[in-house]
C-alpha cells in the first residue's frame, strides 16, 4: 500500500496532535496550512517553538514561566506585595492579568492534587507558598484554582495546610456565569451562586 502523507507531514501531523483538544483531523488541518506557508513563515514557527525551551525559564519566587528571573510582575514593586493568589497553571495568571483588576502577587502551584494520576503536595509548589507565607509576611492569600473537583480539592488542601500560619485565606467565587440563564446552570454552579452570593 502505497503512503499518501509523505513522512515529514506526518511526523508533523503526530507532533501537532500532542496539543490538547487536536485531534487528526484537525492536526492534519493546520500542518497542511503549514506547508502553504512561505520557508521563511513556516522556518519563523520553528525557530520561535525552539526559542520557548532556551530563553523561557520559571521564576524562583512565584513558578511561572518567564524570561527573567523573578519575574516582571514579582519585581513591581508599586504591586501590593502582602497579598498572594494561587492559582493552577500560568495560563490562568494571564487570565487574571488580563482582567486589571488585581494589583497583588502571584504563586503558580503547576497542576492540582490528583492521586489517581499520582500527583500528591510533593509534586505541587505547596511547600514553597508555605514558605513565601513566613518568609514575606504574607497577610492574605487568594485560592483561585478552577471549580472542577480537583480544584475543589487542591483548594481544601490548601486551605488545611495554611490555617496554621494564621494568613488571611479567602477563595474567588464561583457562580453564574455573565449572559447564563438560570435554568441552564448545573445544580453545582447553582450551590456556590448562592452560598457565596453579596449584598447590594
Amino acid at each position: 500500500m502505497i503512503q499518501a502523507i509523505p513522512p515529514a507531514l506526518e511526523r508533523l501531523i503526530k507532533n501537532l496532535m500532542r496539543f490538547p483538544g487536536i485531534g487528526e483531523k484537525s492536526a492534519t488541518r493546520m500542518a497542511l496550512q503549514i506547508l502553504r506557508w512561505p520557508p521563511s513563515v513556516a522556518k519563523e514557527l520553528g525557530a520561535s517553538i525552539q526559542e520557548l525551551h532556551e530563553k523561557i525559564g520559571i521564576c524562583s519566587r512565584c513558578f511561572t514561566f518567564s524570561q527573567e528571573d523573578p519575574c516582571k510582575i514579582c519585581s513591581m514593586v508599586e504591586r501590593n506585595q502582602d497579598v498572594v493568589c494561587v492559582v493552577e497553571e500560568p495560563g490562568d495568571l494571564v487570565a487574571i492579568e488580563k482582567t486589571g483588576s488585581f494589583k497583588g502577587l502571584y504563586h503558580v502551584l503547576q497542576g492540582v492534587l490528583a492521586p489517581r494520576e499520582g500527583i500528591g503536595p510533593d509534586e505541587l509548589r505547596i511547600k514553597e507558598l508555605l514558605e513565601r507565607v513566613r518568609k514575606e509576611g504574607l497577610k492574605e492569600i487568594i485560592i483561585a484554582t478552577s471549580s472542577t473537583v480537583a480544584g475543589e480539592v487542591t483548594a481544601s488542601y490548601l486551605s488545611d495546610a495554611l490555617r496554621a500560619t494564621g494568613v488571611k485565606i479567602t477563595r474567588i467565587a464561583c457562580g453564574i456565569p455573565m449572559g447564563t440563564d438560570l435554568k441552564y446552570a448545573d445544580q453545582m454552579t447553582l450551590k456556590r451562586a448562592l452560598e457565596y452570593r453579596t449584598s447590594l
